[in-house]
């Protein structure tokens, strides 16, 4: 049997309507919303009876996506938004965009905050980490020597 696909990343979020307008402006599509509870969906995630608020987001190609939960119940159990990058287990999401600079700027107007700096990799990226809302840690990657928009 072969791996088909990555289906989605998920994240905990507390206020989904930011995350959603955050992850809008960086250019991925709100494909729905939904509220997962029950029994049934405790036996998968070994949480028992959960309440949850989730949004999908798609990025344009239609390839990734990212499910965004706000846990109603149970309470969330940890916080791991504020761990530095070298951190065990999730470290970040990373989007390749059309240009670095301008889309910090835009996601300021979001509540983005640059971790470190702009930097140059070579001839062949431009690299940022970003925070973004609830603390996210968000890589941003800009491909340098193609026409932009390719």
């Amino acid at each position: 049997m072969a791996l088909k696909r990555m289906d989605n990343i998920g994240i905990v979020v507390e206020d989904l309507g930011v995350a959603i307008g955050f992850f809008q402006e960086l250019g991925l599509e709100l494909e729905g919303r939904a509220t997962i509870e029950g029994e049934w969906a405790g036996r998968v995630t070994g949480l028992g009876d959960q309440h949850v608020e989730i949004a999908m987001m798609c990025t344009p190609d239609g390839h990734s996506r990212l499910e965004l939960s706000r846990f109603l119940t149970p309470e969330v159990a940890a916080d791991h938004r504020n761990a530095p990058v070298n951190a065990l287990g999730y470290l970040r999401a990373m989007f390749t965009v059309d240009d670095v600079e301008e889309t910090v700027e835009r996601l300021r107007g979001h509540g983005a905050r640059l971790v470190g700096d702009v930097v140059r990799y070579q001839d062949a990226y431009k690299l940022c980490c970003i925070r973004g809302p609830d603390g996210l840690l968000i890589g941003l990657a800009e491909e340098l020597g193609k026409p932009k928009n390719e």
